[in-house]
């Protein structure tokens, strides 16, 4: 994380003051530095004078955007004593560490504690950096957890996937192809723990609910792709905002007045739209946005010059290529509609199973408009597969959306994400 000083604001503002806020200093979220927040860092410190997030400052608060902490037991220590001091449970604390006798607790052995707050926030912006954190933190505080890279991004970032259970059925949910639409990757992180910490409650032997964490385990195999355009991604929400790279895209967005930047960037760092570069009618997909006149790199809808000449497109491409996808749902905003169908494919089921991804969010259930019928993820996979693809877009307004709207998005479409998998049992 860079320095903070009074006055910024931002992204990683927004990282300072919900790590204040979790180490228990009330702090409002709205990543502006300023008087408040000086308080809380001065507070947590314990320090007076300069008031700076600085190198230090960031050590001690990347904890609580990770949500655990390393602990050495000494002498007299318990489960319920660690718990307390770290204001957790005895219960995540052994679900964090299967391995050790929570009645003969090992002298300087350490162990990972995760903190007593949810992981994935729900009011901030999301940045790569970030969802690295919250990756980590998942796998420290649920150890049966998965983690992968399905490739890297132009940046050379690697884009991170996530797999829940070892069943034989595989389906694959992703999110962020476009850099406005970052709102979609908590939506797949929050189901994430959620699943992890119902299926957690299994391995104690205790009640899940209505989570049928148990069967999905065993039957399926969850992947998730949180952010397959993390460079895109980084640029939008302010984290990306030097260096070469923030410089072309600058100069691509100058020859595009009329598109806001970097709000209205979808494109990867290239200036290529992730979601146009499949081999699924892509000639078709040219021809139409180069009528609208995205001809070169754009901030938008520029299909590139060939199908999967991005990094990015050839490793979620190679990814589905590499495993054996029942399903897959591409996440992307706005509109609250659920596009089922690419041209006159209908694979067994996909109209049956749309409609009850309609009924569950009460989100429309649509073909998708003629202007973007081609060359999508769900396009190829429909057309590669014969199996149901779904694109979902969450949410209404102008993008990049609010995160005031994540509550009700995530309510709309934990059902959809449930049902990827129950529908197929």
């Amino acid at each position: 994380m860079n320095y903070l000083f009074p006055g910024d604001q931002g992204t990683e503002v927004e990282y300072l003051q919900l790590a204040l806020q979790r180490a228990g200093y009330p702090t409002k979220v709205d990543g502006i530095f300023g008087r408040e927040t000086c308080g809380s860092l001065h507070s947590f410190l314990k320090t007076e004078g300069a008031c700076v997030a600085d190198r230090e400052a960031w050590q001690k608060l990347i904890p609580y955007l990770k949500g655990y902490v390393h602990h050495e037991i000494v002498a007299g220590d318990t489960l319920d004593k660690i718990a307390k001091k770290y204001q957790t449970t005895p219960q995540a604390i052994f679900t964090a560490n299967p391995l050790i006798d929570p009645q003969n607790l090992q002298v300087e052995a350490v162990l990972e504690v995760p903190l007593g707050f949810p992981l994935v926030p729900e009011n901030v912006h999301y940045s790569y950096p970030l969802l690295m954190y919250i990756v980590e933190g998942l796998l420290v505080r649920y150890p049966f957890l998965i983690a992968g890279t399905i490739g890297r991004s132009v940046m050379r970032k690697n884009i991170p996937y996530l797999k829940i259970g070892n069943g034989e059925k595989e389906v694959c949910y992703s999110a962020s192809y476009h850099a406005n639409e970052s709102i979609t990757t908590p939506v797949l992180l929050k189901f994430a723990e959620e699943y992890c910490n119902a299926y957690s409650t299994v391995l104690r032997g205790e009640s899940t609910g209505e989570f049928p964490a148990a069967e999905l385990y065993q039957n399926f195999s969850l992947y998730l792709i949180p952010m397959v355009n993390p460079d895109g991604v980084d640029l939008v929400n302010g984290i990306l905002k030097t260096g070469d790279f923030y410089r072309q895209a600058v100069r691509i967005a100058a020859d595009f007045p009329t598109i806001p930047f970097p709000n209205g960037w979808k494109a990867n760092i290239d200036g290529v739209d992730l979601n146009l570069q499949f081999p699924a009618g892509w000639e078709e997909a040219r021809q139409i946005k180069y009528a609208q006149g995205y001809t070169k790199p754009a901030p938008r809808d520029y299909v590139g010059r060939a199908p999967l000449t991005e990094p990015e497109s050839q490793a979620i491409y190679n990814f589905t290529r590499e495993h054996d996808f029942l399903l897959v749902i591409a996440y992307h905003t706005q509109g609250e509609v659920i596009y089922w169908k690419y041209l006159d494919y209908e694979p067994e089921r996909s109209a049956e199973i749309a409609k009850y991804f309609g009924r569950v969010s009460g989100y429309a259930v649509e073909q998708t408009p003629p202007e973007s019928a081609y060359a999508g993820y769900k396009d190829w996979f429909i057309q590669e597969y014969d199996r149901p693809g779904y694109t979902i877009e969450v949410g209404l307004g102008e993008n990049p959306l609010p995160m005031s709207q994540f509550g009700e998005i995530y309510r709309a479409n934990q059902p959809i994400m449930l049902g990827g998998m129950t529908q197929l049992l």
